[in-house]
């Protein structure tokens, strides 16, 4: 499943994004790939340990937390630490697939996180830049991505993806994984449909007597999917 998420970031908290990574102190991003990633990635990333990074990383978990339509379709278990890049001078990286599991180590001790969900939070507007595209391929077929600045796209991190040179300006964007509570794509399918009919019949037809029904479906088929 392949989501546009819109409205992760307000204005303001989109401008204090852009204006504390206007002065960021951007690394090779190739320092945070795996042998074959590092062939294909020609980026910049903020390190991990940067202050700023880990400033706005926080706030982009705190926006996620207040966004119900993220919620329904990652079913967040654990998010890594959201990470921060930029793509400008032509910069791009060829198709790759995702690590299946990430080290968190801002811990006591490294914690593994299962890469269920990919993600990319667009911090810069589509007029900003040219080329640039976020292109996905899965077994929904060919998608390219390139929204506006505040909005997030999710999409199983099984799926084969790249970003497309950046001829003009600067792309910058926050990425991150997530770890499901339902490890299966097809089940968290099913679950976001169910999860999203249900808010639209509350909406159409509040105090429906079917609502307890579909409400229960929907928790028990997570009890019987979910690893908890």
């Amino acid at each position: 499943m392949l989501l546009h998420v819109p409205n992760v970031l307000s204005a303001d908290e989109l401008a204090h994004f852009r204006a504390r990574l206007a002065t960021a102190a951007w690394a090779d991003g190739r320092a945070t790939a795996g042998y074959q990633s590092a062939q294909a990635k020609h980026n910049l990333q903020l390190p991990e340990s940067d202050p700023v990074a880990r400033e706005l990383g926080g706030r982009v978990l705190d926006a996620l937390g207040r966004h119900p339509l993220f919620f329904s379709a990652a079913l967040p278990r654990k998010i890594y630490p959201p990470l921060f890049n930029c793509y400008r001078g032509g910069q791009s990286f060829g198709f790759h697939v995702d690590n299946a599991v990430r080290y968190d180590r801002g811990g006591a001790r490294p914690e593994p996180v299962r890469t269920d969900v990919s993600s990319t939070l667009f911090l810069s507007g589509p007029d900003e830049y040219d080329g640039g595209e976020l292109v996905i391929q899965d077994t929904y077929g060919t998608q390219r991505v390139k929204l506006p600045a505040g909005d997030l796209v999710l999409y199983p991190g099984t799926s084969l993806h790249e970003v497309t040179p950046v001829t003009r300006g600067e792309r910058i964007a926050s990425f991150f994984w997530t770890q499901s509570l339902v490890r299966d794509a097809g089940q968290r399918r099913e679950l976001f449909e169910l999860d999203r009919g249900i808010q639209a019949l509350t909406a159409a037809a509040p105090g429906h007597a079917g609502l307890v029904q579909l409400t229960g479906v929907y928790h028990n088929l997570l009890r019987r999917w979910a690893e908890a």
